[in-house]
């Protein structure tokens, strides 16, 4: 087994990878801290996950990131900053950053923005905790990053309420579509929700009336029809809700020809 070790961002990392014929396996350490473990093997190997040595061929101060050549096909890149420059260049606005999980979840909590950029892998709390979290108090949409792209990764991103998932190393032209979509499809959510609210609120309001209409039938010995009626001139007489005229025949405030 080797392992590298280095700090970025004040985060003591350090890197251990075991390779044997049938597969290799990654571990990283933050802080002393075991935050991402990768098993790969020989049948299914691919250069995603992978460690290379490599040499920076082309840099791109613009999006803080650099193309390095680790002797493939394409060269690998890699960013200083994944995303920041990149939204405040198109337009977007940045209120909040945080490396952690946990202080994500509490700046989305405080800042209401419209969408959450979280990584897999982050220290705190890991991006699919903040995601549910996030996506179960409906705050705002998430889009999902990942240095992997396996089926049971995309998987749980889904499952925790990630609405788009972007696999790392991306382009400016793969992560703004993203933005959109999530957003888009957290707004149509958030539709929906309100239409269903209003539709149970728009039942239970039916039920109640349905119970005033039975109290005046069996005290009052009115009609459907006459009972109906009833309510629905007091609510238009008095300006208020059919809901509030039947709430207070049943608690006995109201009743036909009563001043």
């Amino acid at each position: 087994m080797s392992a590298v070790s280095a700090t970025l961002g004040g985060v003591s990392t350090v890197i251990f990878a075991n390779v044997t014929a049938h597969e290799t396996r990654v571990a990283v350490r933050e802080d002393g801290v075991l935050v991402e473990v990768l098993i790969e093997r020989a049948h299914e190997r691919s250069i995603v996950g992978s460690l290379f040595k490599g040499r920076i061929s082309r840099v791109l101060p613009g999006m803080q990131a650099a193309f390095v050549d680790i002797g493939q096909d394409r060269d690998a890149f890699l960013y200083v900053d994944d995303v920041v420059e990149t939204l405040e260049e198109e337009g977007y606005e940045v209120i909040g950053e945080t490396g952690r999980g946990d202080q994500a979840v509490e700046l989305v909590r405080g800042l209401q923005p419209d969408l959450a950029i979280l990584d897999i892998k982050m220290p705190g709390m890991d991006g699919l905790e903040a995601a549910r979290i996030i996506n179960g108090e409906k705050i705002c949409g998430v889009l999902m990053l990942t240095a992997f792209s396996q089926r049971e990764v995309v998987e749980q991103a889904r499952d925790a309420g990630a609405l788009a998932f972007l696999v790392k190393p991306f382009q400016k032209s793969d992560l703004i579509p993203a933005i959109e979509v999530a957003m888009g499809r957290f707004r149509e959510l958030r539709s929906l929700t309100g239409e269903i609210d209003a539709l149970g609120e728009q039942l239970e309001s039916r039920k109640v009336v349905d119970r005033a209409k039975g109290l005046l039938i069996d005290e009052a010995g009115m009609s459907e029809a006459d009972a109906f009626s009833f309510i629905q001139r007091t609510a238009m007489t008095e300006r208020i809700r059919m809901r509030d005229v039947a709430d207070r025949i049943i608690d006995g405030s109201l009743r036909p020809g009563a001043d």
